[in-house]
């Protein structure tokens, strides 16, 4: 079963991913006609622009003389450089009609030839030479969709003889909608980026971390250890945990010192000035006969309580088989490491593993460094001796 901050990790991603998916088809939708708008705008523009060069490069009035269209004395019939300079000007495809029939363009057909001769849409010719209105959309030329503006061109009476044509290709409209879409996707990662690290940090502080501490606290009572009251802070379902916790230690500690006078021993002898039962003395006298760490101060540690180094008697609020636990985690470990670098090998607190290194610290197996960084207090760091000290704790 995955822990609750995978699970709490992808319920974040999956949400994100959906409402970025959602996000997108919508935003996409809302730019595909904000692109339609805006090459229509941009045709408008275009051809405005376009007839005003085309005055001023070709002076005097439209006519038409022989069936061919001319802007003063310029021909504009079957010529090229006109529309090529335009097209070249705005980006569009450029065409000159004489009447409903290409005469000047830069539309190609499907074999790539220019579409001279090919005639307007029924639409466009409706709307624009019999009703004399420019026409503004989409519009289909010579097979094509383009996004379009169409003007009609009157003569020096006023009559309609030709149309004028400026084009957008629906690549274009695409190509906006593209970009657009990265432009928002990069900037929607980015925030998405953001929204996870800030979201991360807030669960890990007040809902991980304070669940993890209060799971090493009942680890500690499981395996025997009276731990330190929790000192949690969060959300008020966390609190009122911490608080339960805290009173299940107090209780816990009430029933042992409960037990501990019911079962004390009546008579208890003085031994160098503090006082242990007949059985640990004997005990004590048998181990430091037989111990390979047997010194003068073996089986001591300076305090009312004898230790063992392999089945001795450890002091009060340890025990072998999690003393074992942490000489086999230091055994496998070559580099110095703190209390809480082991306090996360072995699950317990810190507090508790605290304790048992420096039990092993005064046992002589353990020699520590004090660790200095830029910032912050130094670190205490725990190493053994050799591997045969550790073998003769363990």
């Amino acid at each position: 079963m995955s822990s609750l901050k995978h699970q709490i990790l992808l319920l974040m991603l999956g949400s994100l991913v959906v409402l970025a998916a959602i996000f997108i088809f919508v935003f996409g939708w809302y730019m595909r006609v904000r692109a339609v708008d805006a090459a229509i705008v941009k045709a408008k523009t275009d051809l405005e622009t376009c007839m005003e060069i085309i005055q001023l490069s070709a002076p005097g009035p439209w006519h038409v003389e022989g069936g061919t269209l001319y802007k003063g004395q310029t021909q504009i019939s079957h010529r090229t450089e006109l529309v090529d300079h335009l097209a070249e000007l705005t980006g569009d495809t450029v065409t000159l009609f004489l009447d409903d029939t290409r005469v000047a363009t830069t539309v190609r057909s499907a074999d790539g030839e220019r579409a001279i001769g090919t005639k307007v849409s029924d639409l466009v010719a409706l709307t624009v030479l019999k009703n004399g209105q420019i026409y503004l959309g989409e519009a289909n030329v010579v097979g094509q969709l383009f996004q379009t503006a169409y003007e009609p061109i009157r003569d020096a009476q006023g009559d309609i003889i030709g149309i004028f044509y400026v084009g957008i290709s629906k690549s274009y409209a695409q190509l906006f909608i593209v970009n657009s879409l990265i432009r928002m996707a990069l900037l929607g990662l980015g925030l998405t980026l953001i929204v996870i690290l800030m979201t991360w940090f807030f669960i890990q502080k007040v809902i991980i971390r304070p669940l993890h501490d209060i799971t090493l606290g009942t680890r500690d009572v499981a395996t025997g250890h009276m731990t330190e009251k929790v000192n949690v802070t969060g959300p008020k379902e966390i609190g009122d945990l911490a608080v339960a916790f805290n009173q299940m230690v107090e209780r816990l500690g009430n029933i042992a010192d409960e037990m501990s006078k019911a079962t004390a021993p009546r008579e208890q002898k003085e031994n160098y000035g503090f006082f242990v039962d007949e059985q640990s003395v004997e005990e004590n006298d048998i181990l430091n006969e037989s111990s390979p760490m047997k010194s003068s101060n073996a089986g001591y540690d300076g305090s009312s309580n004898f230790y063992c180094t392999g089945g001795q008697v450890l002091p009060k609020g340890l025990n072998q088989l999690t003393l074992r636990q942490i000489i086999s985690f230091l055994r496998e470990t070559d580099i110095p490491v703190s209390a809480e670098n082991v306090a996360e090998g072995v699950n317990l607190t810190r507090v508790t593993v605290r304790r048992y290194l420096d039990f092993l610290e005064q046992s002589g197996v353990l020699t520590t460094e004090l660790k200095y960084g830029t910032v912050g207090r130094p670190v205490k760091l725990f190493q053994s001796v050799n591997d045969l000290s550790i073998n003769k704790m363990g």
